[in-house]
């Protein structure tokens, strides 16, 4: 079992995405630009991070999830939540989304009941 006291969240994503969540205290984290090879990237990070004993939450952008999307829908098939890979919306779809709603069901998916706060 992981000791509570030890364990981190690390992000993958662009250079504006990482630095936002450095300054709320992430300290783990990969910065991945845009281009042909974002899929390998975020395969390789992701990878890293799951290996890594002291990560318990990964924010993952929501637009490159499909990069590892079997890496994913294999983990909560088998039910393993740790640590828990978190996607968020990106920038730009955001405004164009109900976020509560986004959260709210992905709650729901992982967990099997909604959390109101």
């Amino acid at each position: 079992m992981k000791r509570r006291e030890n364990l981190t969240v690390a992000v993958i994503g662009t250079r504006d995405q990482t630095s936002l969540m450095r300054l709320a205290g992430v300290q783990k984290y990969r910065v991945i630009d845009e281009g042909p090879d974002v899929g390998e990237s975020v395969r390789t990070a992701l990878d890293t991070f799951l290996e890594d004993g002291t990560v318990a939450v990964i924010v993952l952008p929501e637009q490159w999830a499909r990069h590892a999307e079997d890496v994913i829908r294999s983990r909560r098939k088998k039910k393993q939540y740790s640590p828990v890979i978190i996607t968020v919306p990106s920038e730009y779809r955001a405004a164009a989304m109900d976020v509560k709603s986004f959260y709210e069901a992905y709650t729901k998916q992982l967990i099997g009941f909604n959390i109101e706060i």
